[in-house]
């Protein structure tokens, strides 16, 4: 149907999970989309995989937490290809220790740095381009952690998906009467890599009852392909059945406390 044709697409973390299904379904309905991450290697292949099915992709490396290397990395695609009209920011990481009693400063910083710092820095960068069109869609994905914190995610992953949540209601206040739709979509449990970080990696079996990438992309496409005068704010998507995640959170609560934990269980 092509209802993106013409239109340029960054996407932030395209190398896999999420990120690369966006990216696939985003080309498919004729957006030139720009694949960024911090591996070259997983970014050339979804292009190819873009390529071969017909559709424009181009890769560059970006390290997010790099405030610079966003500025510079979207001057360079709006020179080359463009004014970048739909920004999916998809990267995201969680801490290793998860639990705030043991938590350490910097690894709060870090990945509120990821998961929400870099989503202001990248919309900073493409918001005047977009304001100067009278358009522009920022879709940002957050997480159902935002909504119902706990050890799963971690402390500091929780509070950085609740405050970008914050900070895409700020920008649909603000910018919606100059033409920008921000939308927030809050994921559940999603079968991506980054699963195998968990302090304890679910199961197959496990996995299995989770939500596909391909279901939360197919999200984000809705919401960067609806007509200009419509938009969703903000999209909830989870598995069908719940799962028992008792292990993993028992699991999550005691990394990275000192051996010396006076009621740290015996291992």
């Amino acid at each position: 149907m092509a209802l993106l044709k013409g239109k340029i697409a960054l996407v932030t973390g395209a190398g896999t999970g999420i990120g690369r299904e966006s990216a696939i379904l985003l080309a498919r309905e004729g957006a030139t989309v720009v694949l960024t991450g911090r591996r070259a290697g997983p970014l050339d292949e979804v292009a190819k995989v873009i390529v071969e099915q017909g559709g424009q992709a181009v890769s560059r490396t970006l390290d997010i937490a790099d405030r610079s290397a966003i500025v510079a990395t979207v001057a360079a695609i709006e020179a080359e290809l463009g004014p970048i009209d739909i920004l999916v920011n998809n990267a995201g990481s969680a801490s290793k220790v998860l639990n705030a009693r043991f938590l350490s400063e910097a690894e709060w910083n870090a990945t509120l740095n990821v998961n929400l710092t870099a989503v202001f820095s990248l919309t900073q960068a493409v918001l005047p381009a977009m304001i100067a069109r009278g358009e522009g869609t920022i879709i940002t994905v957050s997480s159902l952690a935002a909504l119902n914190p706990n050890l799963l995610g971690g402390a500091a992953y929780g509070a950085a998906k609740a405050g970008v949540k914050n900070f895409m209601g700020f920008l649909h206040n603000t910018y919606r009467n100059q033409g920008i739709r921000a939308t927030t979509i809050l994921p559940g449990e999603t079968d991506t890599p980054i699963m195998n970080n968990r302090a304890r990696p679910p199961l197959a079996e496990e996995r299995a009852i989770m939500l596909d990438a391909h279901d939360v992309a197919r999200a984000v496409l809705l919401c960067a392909s609806l007509q200009p005068g419509a938009m969703i704010p903000e999209l909830h998507i989870c598995p069908t059945r719940m799962r028992d995640t008792s292990a993993d959170i028992e699991t999550a609560r005691w990394v990275g406390a000192p051996d010396d934990t006076p009621d740290k269980p015996m291992r």
